[in-house]
């Protein structure tokens, strides 16, 4: 899975454009500029605000890029931003106030709460500016809480931070020269929060605050007496005592739309682990419906990581007693449609879902440039003068299409009638299948660009002896990595030998022939991958290395002869 992560800086800036311009432009490019394989960072969202003099900035990116951008974002708010002068409707303690990093995909929020350490250290190492750590990142309990950090706001530091239990996390013992022109930065890491409103077939914000208490994780003050009208009951030391809501991790009230019509439960899922989005539109529905009311749709306020809606979809799978074992398009359709993600406007994946924003068009067709053709084109671009595609992108897409056909048996086979109380065992082998699917189809692509690496490697000059050596470096390095890719094509066509062998035994008897038919496909992928291995592996100057390469391949290939024979054989035997 990819690694992404959001980051979501607040720089004490709301007015001055030019100021705002430069900021967000270092950003992007700190992104491009990360020493790393992975693109840059993309910036999804600038929100300034005059009156809070503050700007919200969102990207997001690997890890890697996203860290780099967010340090030269800091850098520059540090050069151009003097908090001598600074004033706004909004709490803030530096130049960069929060510094947030945000778990996408891929990654943990500990991994985060690292990083956003690490990130602190490194603002304060090499830009003199003071950082506290907050929310996960914080090193003192206490500090989780970000009022705790920026308590006082710019104007205490001087106090603070000769103060030995409220100095920053990284900073000196006295208030230097560089704080007080930059301030100091809060840096954290939180989940992702998912902001998203609940369509109701009501004008009344009373019914929908009354549905917002009883699902938020604060709930509602008791009272005595009238349940409504009552007097707020207080404990012993004078606190409103509060009955909690159903979903832990949430923020929610209730308002009307002008624009709409309508009423809605508005809500901020902080905690996606605690209260999946599927999860807080049920209980949202259970509530509603206790008050005679239907939840018509769900609305999603920016962006949600695919991962909310993947879960959503499969959630409404199992209630279906449906595979999950399907195309990822077909899932997020069903997340949809069962939340009524369309029901104000369009639910477009490629603008709401982060990792399909983040996503370069251009990019994305240039490395699946073959499993975007027609069956049609494939065919004919394959049969053109043109080198490439050539054997291991077909062995590869022959095993994707084996793979396809192990997927298909195993579909049929959890919606087969009278079967019923099987779904979830082929459920699961489906999702391995389309698994093993997805990972051949990448590398029916990859086989090709592996390919053009060695054409780019002999083009390169050869006129002197440095350039010798570099182009010679280079051939080295693009023929190992043409060797290496049909093994991979190997090993992950030899992973749908036991989706095949299940569904040849136990799958749906009708379907017994579509088994045979991929488990063919598959040894002949195999097989046409290892003599991509051999013929490469011939060009390599590593002798050594080079016979490692075909000895695994061999044993690849020998396990493949064997699995597809036991399989052919228990076909031949029920036909």
């Amino acid at each position: 899975m990819e690694r992404i992560i959001e980051c979501v800086p607040n720089f004490s800036e709301g007015r001055d454009r030019a100021i705002i311009d430069a900021i967000v432009k270092t950003i992007e490019e700190g992104g491009r500029k990360a020493i790393c394989e992975t693109p840059g960072v993309k910036v999804l969202d600038v929100d300034p605000g005059e009156a809070t003099n503050r700007t919200v900035v969102t990207f997001v990116g690997s890890p890697e890029a996203v860290l780099e951008a967010a340090f030269e974002g800091v850098r520059k708010a540090g050069e151009l931003i003097d908090m001598r002068t600074h004033h706004g409707a909004h709490p803030r303690s530096g130049a960069t106030d929060v510094l947030p990093l945000i778990p996408v995909s891929g990654i943990t929020l500990e991994e985060c709460a690292e990083l956003a350490r690490n990130l602190a250290r490194r603002i304060y190492d090499e830009l003199e500016i003071p950082c506290y750590c907050y929310e996960a990142a914080a090193q003192r309990p206490e500090r989780k809480n970000l009022a705790v950090c920026r308590a006082g706001e710019y104007e205490a530091l001087p106090e603070k931070m000769q103060d030995p239990e409220r100095r920053p996390d990284f900073g000196p013992d006295h208030f230097t020269e560089r704080a007080a022109l930059s301030g100091a930065t809060n840096v954290g890491a939180r989940d992702f929060l998912i902001a998203v409103n609940f369509n109701l077939n009501t004008t009344s914000t009373r019914r929908a605050n009354a549905i917002a208490f009883d699902v938020r994780e604060k709930g509602r003050p008791k009272r005595e007496g009238n349940p409504i009208t009552g007097k707020p009951m207080k404990d012993e030391n004078g606190k409103t005592i509060m009955i909690p809501g159903t979903l832990k991790g949430v923020k929610a009230i209730g308002w009307y739309i002008d624009e709409y019509g309508i009423a809605q439960v508005s809500m901020n899922i902080t905690d996606m682990n605690a209260t999946p989005l599927h999860k807080a539109f049920e209980e949202v529905c259970k509530a509603a419906g206790r008050r005679g009311i239907r939840v018509t749709g769900t609305e999603i306020v920016g962006l949600v990581p695919k991962k909310a809606i993947i879960e959503a979809g499969k959630e409404y799978l199992r209630k279906q007693q449906r595979s999950l074992g399907i195309e990822e398009s077909e899932i997020i359709k069903i997340a949809v449609k069962s939340m009524g993600l369309d029901d104000l406007k369009p639910f477009v994946p490629e603008e709401k879902i982060i990792e399909y924003v983040m996503q370069d068009p251009e990019e994305e067709a240039r490395k699946e440039r073959l499993i975007r053709m027609s069956c049609k084109d494939f065919a004919n671009t394959t049969a053109s003068e043109a080198p490439a595609p050539g054997g291991g992108s077909v062995s590869a897409y022959m095993g994707a299409l084996g793979a396809a056909l192990g997927t298909m048996v195993a579909n049929l086979s959890a919606h087969k009638p009278g079967w019923d109380e099987r779904w979830e065992e082929f459920s699961r082998w489906a999702e391995k299948g389309q698994a093993s699917l997805q990972k051949l189809l990448a590398l029916t692509d990859e086989d090709t660009a592996a390919f053009n690496r060695i054409m780019a490697a002999l083009s390169l000059p050869k006129g002197t002896e440095e350039e010798k050596l570099a182009r010679a470096e280079a051939m080295e390095a693009a023929t190992l990595y043409a060797t290496q890719v049909p093994l991979r094509t190997m090993k992950a066509a030899l992973e749908v030998f036991p989706l095949l062998k299940e569904m040849a035994v136990k799958g749906n008897p009708n379907s017994v022939s579509d088994a045979g038919v991929g488990a063919l496909a598959v040894r002949s992928a195999i097989l046409g991958a290892q003599l991509n291995v051999r013929i490469n592996a011939a060009g390599l100057a590593d002798k050594a290395q080079a016979a490692d390469l075909i000895r695994e391949a061999e044993e690849v290939a020998s396990m493949a002869k064997v699995e597809e024979a036991l399989i052919m054989d228990t076909i031949d035997k029920m036909l």
